[in-house]
């Protein structure tokens, strides 16, 4: 049975990603910790694929919505540092991402994917998981779905929000309405 991790300290971790400006560089939780943001923590299954350029150029395209909640988004797959660049500098009209606004990690190792429960060993690729992580560590809520479907931008936002708000949200919360 796998264990819980939602109410619990996120698992740490430090990987190589490329940067919005296309440098390697290492991100970490601890790192998000140290300078109070939120961290949303997405994994895809591979570069070069049909769904996941889509939920990555969704979240890149509404990225100020994140940062002005104090959040900072690092996007995983298994896939090298190179592969990310590769796909980084293929344009979205041909299937690439383009330019984005947050990291795209490497898990070559697979150590985060199965850290985080999303590994699918056999084929060496994460599931669709997505962790909202606090500014303290704990990890707040997690997502996992089958790789045939991607998130939804403004389900992700609406979640942070309704966590942000320290209260208790009812069914179809949203912004700006009451907490219980």
């Amino acid at each position: 049975m796998p264990e819980r991790l939602v109410g619990k300290q996120a698992p740490r971790f430090e990987m190589e990603a490329v940067m919005p400006n296309k440098e390697f560089k290492k991100v970490s939780l601890e790192e998000n910790m140290n300078n109070k943001k939120w961290t949303i923590l997405f994994f895809y299954p591979n570069d070069f694929t049909f769904v996941c350029p889509t939920e990555i150029t969704a979240l890149s395209d509404r990225y100020s919505e994140f940062a002005e909640l104090d959040t900072e988004i690092i996007g995983v797959s298994t896939d090298s540092v190179h592969t990310h660049l590769a796909w980084i500098n293929t344009e979205r009209k041909n299937n690439g991402l383009g330019a984005l606004n947050f990291p795209l990690a490497s898990d070559k190792n697979m150590k985060v994917s199965k850290d985080y429960g999303v590994l699918i060993e056999e084929e060496g690729i994460a599931l669709r998981g997505l962790f909202i992580i606090s500014p303290t560590g704990e990890l707040m809520y997690s997502v996992v779905n089958h790789n045939n479907i991607g998130r939804d931008v403004d389900e992700t936002l609406r979640v942070l929000q309704a966590l942000q708000t320290g209260g208790l949200c009812p069914a179809n919360w949203k912004p700006g309405q009451k907490t219980i």
